[in-house]
């Protein structure tokens, strides 16, 4: 009898994770390497999100908690999303998880049987069609190519769906590419699914106060509110706030399903952290004010990375409305040999090489499903910034 089921032969370890273990190791044994690779803000947790995480550490708020989350916080989710979204939730309707990847994960087991489908676009996060097969599901892709800055059209959507299909999983902006939808765009999309009453949207809003220049978020059933019924808007507190590694993500939706996932979470992980979830209760309800100087950073480091990866002869690299991500193409090296002799046969061999060659560490595009292509995180100082691009210039320079 085999020890490991066979469910785990339907999925892969994340590749970004992989990336940033590899750089880790690498610069561990001395060598000089930039990571490119991680999805998290270099800035720290604001101080008085720390407080009050100190604060509840103090008065012995560290025991169990409800399976899904204290009454707080819930109230303090229906506030946001009111605030922020003009989406009306009450407590009952709000399920708050282990971070953001737990919240999907639950929402995924509980509602998807064998043979049903899941359409995502690509490039997507590494973790949304593995989830999908660890859940039973079968994963669609949709892409959603350079030539339209990355975002699904509604004719991409419609060919897509079937009767098979169970969810559309939204992400805007997007990791990789940090592309985002307008409001007219996501019109385009609502309209496709109010066609098709049997698709579920499930909205990864992560990044939504990560937006630059005259971009404004929105969530889907913000723009189609016949699409409240079906839908699970999923944010956390991540990304805006940096807390990753605090692990807190939240989801609002119909309340027979966030009992489904609260009946997951109880025989799974149980309540997230006590003192994390008193930490996001200051972090939803208090001072934002630093958002907006953050994302002046943010915004900063785009320019920076843009201009430079746009200098190389045979990269193309658009300029995202959001997120901390840029999604560059490199058809143009495709064929290519570097100084050290590695034939660049896809993006897989251009990031190993790079690596390898330079101490830059970025993530292939094939793990986010569109080729060729790699991801740039931006969520690091200006000066390793500039030097990281200058070594992928230097790179793609020597490149015969």
């Amino acid at each position: 009898m085999e020890l490991l089921s066979k469910t785990l032969d339907r999925v892969k370890p994340s590749p970004t994770i992989a990336v940033t273990t590899k750089a880790a190791e690498l610069k561990a044994a001395g060598r000089d390497i930039i990571g490119l690779g991680a999805g998290e803000p270099d800035f720290d947790t604001p101080q008085n999100i720390k407080d009050a995480a100190i604060a509840a550490i103090e008065a012995g708020k560290t025991k169990y908690t409800a399976v899904d989350g204290i009454p707080e916080l819930k109230q303090a989710i229906c506030a946001k999303f009111k605030r922020d979204n003009g989406l009306e939730y009450t407590p009952a309707q709000v399920s708050v998880g282990t971070g953001g990847k737990q919240i999907l994960y639950n929402a995924l087991m509980a509602t998807l049987n064998p043979g049903e489908e899941v359409v995502i676009p690509a490039p997507y996060w590494v973790s949304y069609p593995d989830m999908v097969l660890l859940a039973g599901g079968t994963p669609v892709i949709a892409p959603a190519t350079l030539e339209n800055d990355f975002k699904l059209t509604p004719e991409a959507l419609e060919a897509a769906i079937t009767p098979n299909t169970r969810w559309l999983i939204f992400n805007s902006p997007s990791n990789p590419t940090g592309a985002g939808y307008s409001r007219d765009e996501l019109k385009a999309l609502t309209d496709v699914l109010l066609r098709h009453p049997h698709v579920w949207v499930m909205s990864d809003d992560m990044y939504e106060h990560l937006a630059y220049d005259d971009f404004i978020f929105c969530t889907p059933a913000e723009v189609e509110p016949q699409l409240y019924d079906r839908t699970l808007t999923v944010n956390g507190v991540s990304k805006a706030y940096a807390m990753t590694g605090w692990r807190i993500g939240y989801a609002a939706g119909p309340e027979k399903l966030i009992g489904a996932m609260r009946k997951i979470q109880s025989q799974s992980t149980s309540n997230p952290c006590s003192v994390s979830q008193w930490a996001a209760v200051e972090a939803l309800n208090g001072t934002q004010d630093y958002i907006p100087e953050n994302n002046k950073m943010f915004a900063r480091r785009r320019d920076l990375v843009v201009s430079m990866l746009n200098e190389i002869d045979g990269v193309t690299c658009p300029n995202p409305e959001g997120a901390f991500y840029v999604y560059p193409s490199i058809a143009g090296l495709i064929g290519k040999t570097s100084a050290a002799g590695t034939r660049i046969v896809d993006d897989e061999a251009f990031a190993t090489a790079l690596l390898e060659e330079t101490g830059v560490a970025v993530v292939f595009g094939a793990a986010f499903g569109l080729s060729p292509n790699f991801r740039v995180s931006y969520a690091t100082s200006d000066d390793a910034l500039k030097e990281a691009c200058s070594r992928i210039q230097r790179f793609c320079a020597e490149l015969t």
